[in-house]
């Protein structure tokens, strides 16, 4: 990359590239951001952003233009957003969120509203949860979580809802999960995970459940994962990763499998292993060549994996490409 980042957030645009967008490199929190080119290998610098930020949410809408939403920007959380479009590679401010959120989720909706939910501003975690809709450029406040988190996961299922699970509230690290409706505009809870779990990963496999990975206690990273299934609302143990980590990548491929990468778990690991859902159980691969956390996987329209920046004890600007075949 042409900048060192972690803390960003990286997105597949409609064309094929992959958008990076701002994050923070010792130097300071960025606006800067870029494209690489898959058919190429190379990267080129892109319009810059309005606002600096990091630990901000990324959604690529319906039109193909990305709305990136809050972060922080080493004083305060941010409630602006932003739209990229692709087409001018130039961002134009829309309509600010009600309320300043960092490290919250943000979830396409099938109707092509965009969900934001929980995050933290700097001194308290938020519960409030709001909808942007790309016709207006306007948000407007939605139900409220059962529970305050942020540093959770939020997956749309097959069944259109949103399942936001775990995190971190103001005092503990969170095992909940709960469901939001878009025909209600309303979360309800449902069952809890067998593990409380922060900085994790959620992926929704082929099959409808959602697989989450790892994450960090505390104490120490998870080597476990578990499988919610939207028809009982229950979550199941399956195969321990070989590996404990925390702020790692998880990218389902395109034959279903699932790629686990880098992270944390006493060391910036290199390490990377394959989730089967036909059998639950986890294999090594190829490692990374270098260690790092924080990181973005990109799921490329070849199949490939960009993995990008990060951190590990240093800034990064290397980027590298797994071939799963």
């Amino acid at each position: 990359m042409n900048h060192a980042r972690y803390l960003h957030t990286a997105s597949v645009l409609t064309n094929g590239k992959v958008l990076v967008v701002g994050g923070y490199n010792g130097s300071g929190y960025l606006t800067s951001a870029e494209l690489y080119d898959p058919s190429t290998g190379l990267w080129t610098l892109t319009g810059n952003m309005n606002d600096a930020r990091c630990l901000h949410a990324a959604s690529v809408l319906a039109n193909g233009k990305v709305l990136v939403s809050g972060g922080w920007n080493g004083t305060n959380a941010w409630t602006s957003a932003e739209l990229y479009d692709p087409s001018t590679e130039l961002w134009n401010v829309t309509g600010n969120m009600n309320t300043p959120r960092d490290l919250h989720a943000a979830s396409v909706l099938t109707n092509g509203k965009v969900l934001v939910s929980g995050g933290w501003n700097g001194t308290n975690s938020w519960a409030s949860a709001e909808l942007y809709d790309p016709s207006t450029g306007l948000w407007n406040a939605t139900g409220n979580m059962s529970n305050p988190r942020y540093r959770y996961e939020a997956s749309v299922l097959a069944n259109g809802k949103v399942l936001a699970s775990a995190g971190l509230d103001d005092n503990y690290i969170l095992t909940s999960a709960e469901l939001y409706d878009p025909t209600t505009g309303l979360w309800t809870l449902t069952g809890n995970m067998n593990s409380a779990r922060q900085y994790h990963t959620a992926s929704v496999l082929a099959n409808g459940k959602v697989l989450t990975t790892g994450g960090w206690i505390g104490t120490s990273s998870w080597a476990t994962a578990e499988l919610y299934d939207p028809l009982t609302g229950w979550w199941n143990a399956t195969g321990n990763m070989n590996n404990g980590r925390y702020r790692h990548t998880a990218s389902i491929l395109t034959n279903g499998i699932v790629l686990v990468s880098g992270g944390y778990g006493g060391a910036y690991l290199t390490s990377a292993e394959l989730y089967d859902p036909s059998t639950g159980l986890w294999i090594f691969t190829g490692s990374m060549n270098i260690g790092r956390y924080w990181h973005t996987a990109s799921v490329l329209t070849n199949g490939k994996v960009l993995v990008a920046g990060g951190y590990n004890g240093a800034y990064l600007k290397s980027a590298e490409l797994y071939y799963p075949w």
